[in-house]
């Protein structure tokens, strides 16, 4: 258990109450719901429920993060807990004032402390606005926000002090400022959000722009972001650049004032001077005062798919290359089917979209997977950079990546951007000692000369064609096929030696009625033992074979994953578990959710995660219980008694399922059946996995063109593999 936090109440107007769930706690605390229920049953010092939203109670945030502050329970740390807590106390502050106020002034404060570099709680409300005019003279991004405040003299002073306790918890003004703005949907201001890429993207669009090696090499740089507006990329350029390096110069230009003055506020947060910007409540950038911009980054504006145009979409960038002066670099994010995806051939848009080609303009065209917008899940979108090379250094090549399939990470970004940055140090070609990853670098006219082409890789590149993977397949394929003849010889020795299956099940006489029994009776008459599962974080399970010991989740017991799916590490389990335990051989394992399921652990050493749970048998005892035999029987006795349609759980526990206790004798028979079973079955789940190893194995190849399939060398049918 951690050490006891201290607790800061945030303040919060008298009307206004969080009130929190038993799921929002866990989010809070960073643990599984049931993790909450028991800190509840046991701890008579936790919060009672202040109201019930039908039959859930709701408990008092403040006083919930207190306790979790005050008994170090949980896994988030204090700073976690106060900057969730200020943050919500912000949402509720959304019933005094409305959002997008709110978000102006609190943005406003915490710029005016960065500037000021001196808490606000401690002036008097005149004070800080005199403090606003003077740093902020001619009112361009912060005055204005806090004169207009709704009756500031009582809502400002408790605003001030609940910046001073996010920069507390942000350690900085700067960081509590984006912090605030990462939480602006839960504010409630959908607006600032609706047409900002995810974090990733944006600060992935920053690195493809190269404006910290531009900025390194030559002083006074200028970034310009079209269609800024909240700034997301504006900061993302920022944050791009160390304070070693100098900063740019910042163009942007929106027509909406009061974003230009929010975007001017994070800037200014950011440590970026008044002098170092040209924001311009506008439509045009003002390059007449500072020259075209060396960089140009934008995201273009969301159009719904049935009024969007590919055209339109290319004639926009066609004006936006007009920025472009000689080395100068462009980023775009926009939509795919205008970007990469096939055009009708020979249309209108599909030649002005290979002219960028001709015009040696575009050296990079990324696909990207949906949800680069969070608020237009399916909307696909693509990145395109532009640069306009001097005629005697274009080389006439192309990048071309594809990562609509692939998760957004930022190890996958970061990948992609130093590919890219290898490509352009090379003068816009390939270079033999590196090749890129996730992409391929290929001849422009190898695009041009085919119209409506789509702009995405068509083949593997050299690089993941010779990768160990791909070389070893054919060997991989051979050593299938060796095992799938092995397995077809061993069944065949195994059935001969095998006597035919015989239950020799005949009705039972009347005379001879089956004893019941169920768990609860087996538990309480000592002949098994019911031991729980571990409540094992997602983090720490592994796939893939990673991984010291078995994990059986409630998908290995129902039989929807093969056992072994998930494993964990050994130290993880040691340190994080440490009072975890592992089966043992004949544990039988019982789930009840999401469906009933029993796996009996013939091998043992693996850890059980909750929900499931295990039943071990106890040798010792007098009638000793035959764990497949006991296994079998709860599967068809929980088959009578299902979950229902729209019921939480089934009609019995598991517990109180009434199943037969067999005589001795009759048990034994009734094992060695289940036994010779489960033997054949064992085999056939081996040529099954075979069979799918060479059909997955061969379409691999198959698909990415790295195999072809030659003629026999006798008269052997078996087809043999060839990497190609």
């Amino acid at each position: 258990m951690a050490g006891t936090r201290e607790a800061t109440a945030p303040i919060l107007l008298e009307e206004t109450s969080w009130r929190i769930s038993y799921a929002e706690i866990g989010t809070l605390a960073q643990v599984q719901r049931p993790v909450v229920t028991t800190w509840v049953r046991r701890h008579a010092d936790f919060p009672e429920p202040v109201a019930y939203e039908g039959a859930s109670p709701l408990f008092d945030g403040g006083e919930v993060a207190e306790w979790l502050l005050s008994t170090g329970r949980g896994n988030a740390g204090s700073d976690q807990i106060q900057a969730e807590w200020v943050l919500h106390t912000l949402s509720a502050w959304r019933r005094a004032i409305p959002a997008r106020t709110l978000v102006d002034t609190v943005t406003a404060l915490l710029c005016l402390r960065q500037l000021l570099d001196e808490p606000l709680s401690e002036l008097p409300w005149r004070t800080i606005l005199e403090r606003a005019a003077e740093t902020d003279f001619e009112d361009t991004y912060l005055h204005k926000e806090l004169r207009d405040l709704p009756d500031a003299e009582r809502q400002g002073p408790l605003l001030a002090v609940l910046a001073d306790h996010l920069t507390e918890a942000a350690y900085t003004p700067a960081d509590a400022l984006e912090r605030v703005m990462d939480a602006r949907r839960r504010l409630g201001c959908d607006d600032l959000a609706a047409d900002e890429p995810i974090p990733l993207v944006s600060r992935a669009m920053a690195h493809l722009s190269g404006i910290a090696r531009l900025n390194e090499r030559e002083q006074g740089a200028t970034a310009a972001v079209l269609y800024p507006r909240s700034g997301d990329l504006l900061v993302a350029l920022r944050e791009a650049v160390s304070d070693a390096e100098g900063m740019p110069f910042f163009l942007s230009a929106d027509p909406m004032p009061d974003l230009v003055r929010l975007a001017r506020r994070r800037l200014m947060a950011q440590g970026v001077q008044e002098y170092e910007m040209d924001l311009v409540d506008g439509e045009e950038l003002a390059t007449d005062d500072w020259g075209d911009p060396h960089v140009v980054v934008c995201a273009l504006p969301y159009e719904a798919a049935e009024t969007r145009s590919p055209l339109a979409v290319l004639h926009s960038l066609q004006d936006l290359t007009d920025l472009l002066a000689g080395d100068c670099t462009a980023i775009v994010l926009g939509p795919a089917d205008a970007l990469v995806r096939p055009l009708p051939a020979r249309g209108e848009a599909d030649r002005l979209r290979r002219d960028f080609l001709e015009q040696h303009l575009l050296k990079a065209a990324i696909s990207l997977p949906e949800g680069v917008l969070p608020f237009r899940p399916a909307h696909r979108t693509a990145i395109w950079v532009l640069h306009r090379t001097p005629e005697a250094r274009r080389t006439g090549q192309v990048f071309l990546a594809d990562l609509s399939s692939r998760a957004l990470t930022a190890q996958a970004l970061d990948t992609l951007a130093e590919d890219i940055d290898i490509f352009r140090d090379a003068g816009w070609r390939s270079d033999d000692r590196h090749e890129p990853r996730n992409a391929v670098i290929v001849p422009a006219t190898t695009l041009t000369g085919a119209p409506g082409t789509a702009f995405t890789p068509q083949h593997r590149s050299h690089a993941d064609r010779y990768t160990r993977t791909v070389v070893e397949r054919p060997a991989r394929i051979a050593e299938t096929e060796l095992r799938l003849q092995q397995l077809i010889d061993a069944t065949r020795s195994a059935l001969d030696h095998a006597p035919t299956i015989r239950s020799n099940a005949v009705l039972r006489p009347d005379d001879r009625p089956v004893r019941r029994t169920t768990v609860a009776r087996l538990l309480k008459d000592r002949r098994l033992r019911r031991l729980p599962g571990h409540r094992i974080a997602d983090e720490h399970l592994t796939t893939g074979g990673a991984g010291h010991y078995t994990v059986l989740t409630p998908a290995e017991i129902t039989g929807t994953a093969p056992v072994g799916s998930h494993r964990i590490d050994r130290a993880v389990l040691l340190t994080a578990y440490e009072h975890a335990y592992f089966t043992e051989p004949g544990d039988i394992v019982v789930t009840a959710t999401p469906s009933f399921g029993a796996y009996v652990d013939d091998e043992g050493l693996s850890v059980v995660a909750f929900p499931a749970r295990v039943l071990r048998v106890r040798a010792d005892a007098e009638h000793s219980v035959r764990p497949r035999v006991l296994a079998a029987l709860l599967r068809s006795a929980a088959a009578e008694h299902r979950r229902v349609s729209g019921a939480v759980r089934s009609a019995r526990r598991i517990e109180d399922l009434l199943i037969p206790d067999l005589p001795g004798d009759e048990a034994e028979r009734y094992d060695a059946l289940l036994a010779d079973i489960a033997c054949r079955t064992a085999l056939l789940r081996q040529h099954a996995a075979a069979l799918e190893d060479l059909t997955s194995l061969t379409a691999a190849g198959l698909v990415d063109g790295t195999l072809s399939l030659t003629e026999p060398f006798s008269s052997d049918l078996r087809l043999t593999p060839e990497i190609s």
